[in-house]
């Protein structure tokens, strides 16, 4: 059998404007031993979302794909007085609204937001690796955390949740680590799956969400059954790994190592001894 590991994180969310929560980061998937065949993989890059406008939540981010593998858009963001959306990792609820919470299906939950006074903050998204943070009277929730992976032969923390926003003057939340965002800036880092930040007082639009990426590796030496013929994305090696890492949409050829037959080491031993297999 001829496998890869992946990783595939979809789309963030934007921050919502208005005293908006959080955009949620990209739903976040990632495993070992997944099974390939010879064939071509149509691979799809989710977007990140626009933050949006004063009184208005921002749309989910887009989906990413490899094969039967789907992680979701995060969860667009709450504005004032509105729940954040589910999705891969939840949206930030609006500030001056707290009332539920949006769930995360690949990842963490968005933050309520904070009916106190003064300033009512708005809830921070959700991260891959954590819940964002519920506003205060006086802060917006920090997005939750992202989640480290080295499948790209360093280790690398990507879909954090995006900082909720604040009324009258309050703390902004920060983002969370791995590619959220706060506002004023507001904008999450493009090909890691974060939220977008929710925006300061009752102006002015939250940030966008960052795209997302998908990743595939698999052994160079073609033990995982997998040859180095084999293409698309942009293809390096780290240690005794080849890896193809799409930031857009593209197609993942699998060639097999040895034309689909690879022997085990003591198949190897006897078939270079003359001997029968």
């Amino acid at each position: 059998m001829s496998t890869v590991q992946y990783l595939v994180i979809g789309g963030g969310a934007g921050g919502a404007g208005g005293t908006g929560g959080g955009g949620g980061a990209g739903g976040y998937r990632t495993a070992t031993g997944f099974a390939v065949t010879a064939q071509a993989y149509t691979i799809t890059v989710g977007a990140g979302s626009a933050g949006s406008a004063n009184l208005t939540q921002s749309a989910n981010g887009s989906d990413s794909i490899f094969s039967t593998i789907t992680s979701p858009g995060g969860g667009g963001a709450g504005s004032n007085n509105n729940i954040g959306s589910n999705g891969g990792c939840g949206g930030g609820t609006g500030g001056g609204f707290a009332a539920g919470i949006s769930t995360g299906s690949n990842g963490g939950n968005g933050g309520d937001g904070s009916a106190g006074t003064p300033n009512f903050g708005a809830g921070g998204g959700g991260g891959a690796g954590a819940n964002g943070v519920t506003g205060t009277g006086s802060a917006g929730g920090n997005g939750g955390a992202g989640t480290a992976s080295s499948i790209s032969g360093t280790s690398v923390t990507r879909a954090g949740g995006g900082g909720g926003g604040t009324y009258l003057g309050g703390t902004l939340g920060a983002g969370g680590a791995g590619g959220g965002a706060s506002s004023p800036s507001g904008v999450a880092t493009a090909n890691t799956g974060g939220g977008g930040g929710g925006s300061r007082d009752n102006v002015g639009s939250g940030g966008a969400g960052g795209s997302g990426v998908v990743i595939i590796a698999y052994a160079t030496n073609g033990t995982d059954g997998v040859s180095t013929a084999s293409t698309g994305g942009t293809i390096t090696t780290s240690g005794a790994n080849t890896i193809h890492t799409f930031t857009s949409g593209g197609t993942f050829t699998v060639v097999l190592a040895g034309g689909g037959f690879t022997p085990t080491p003591l198949m190897h031993m006897r078939l270079m001894a003359g001997g029968m297999v």
